[in-house]
């Protein structure tokens, strides 16, 4: 079975479907809290699929998040990311990111995509890095990626916020996308 292959010097996945294995991976969201400190936010539930094109510039993702799933570490801020403040969990239960394209960029790629949070969609591009293919202890084939970028929250009609004393804002207006995604083939 053909695991990975090298294209224009860049080594990727088999053509194929994958599916993202949610105990082996982590999306999470970004923001500078008092505009010093960065406070993550990371979702537990999520599927997607990864369609890896015999010409990898044609390969898709669909990614579906379950909005109510993020998870801060704080029960009150956790409460507050779910109100209609942020991401209005009650109207809008799901987030999702469609890939639009994949475009070299030295040894890593462009995947440039909609993302759509609270029933508003806007392009992003992330800077997408494939980490690597290998067997795990049962001989089956796993694929890694690692994907960051950024985007503005006004963008998505996310703008709560409290003005500071000295200056600046509560939260960021500018948020931080990581995902770190181990892929297994579709059966």
């Amino acid at each position: 079975m053909t695991i990975s292959r090298e294209v224009d010097s860049r080594t990727v996945p088999a053509a194929g479907t994958y599916v993202i294995d949610p105990t082996h991976s982590k999306i999470e969201a970004v923001a500078r809290h008092l505009m010093v400190t960065k406070v993550r936010g990371h979702f537990a539930e999520y599927e997607g699929t990864i369609v890896v094109a015999d010409d990898p510039r044609q390969s898709s993702v669909e990614i579906t998040i379950q909005a109510d799933s993020i998870t801060t570490g704080t029960d009150d801020r956790d409460a507050h990311l779910r109100s209609p403040d942020f991401l209005d969990v009650e109207n809008h239960s799901t987030l999702t990111f469609t890939s639009t394209s994949l475009e070299p960029k030295g040894d890593a790629w462009v995947l440039n995509g909609d993302l759509t949070i609270i029933g508003k969609t806007n392009p992003v591009s992330l800077d997408l890095e494939f980490l690597g293919v290998i067997n795990d202890p049962w001989g089956n084939a796993k694929s890694a990626f690692s994907a960051s970028g950024e985007f503005k929250r006004h963008d998505f009609g996310l703008s709560w916020n409290v003005p500071l004393d000295g200056g600046g804002l509560l939260v960021s207006e500018v948020f931080n996308l990581e995902i770190e995604v181990q892929l297994a083939p579709q059966e």
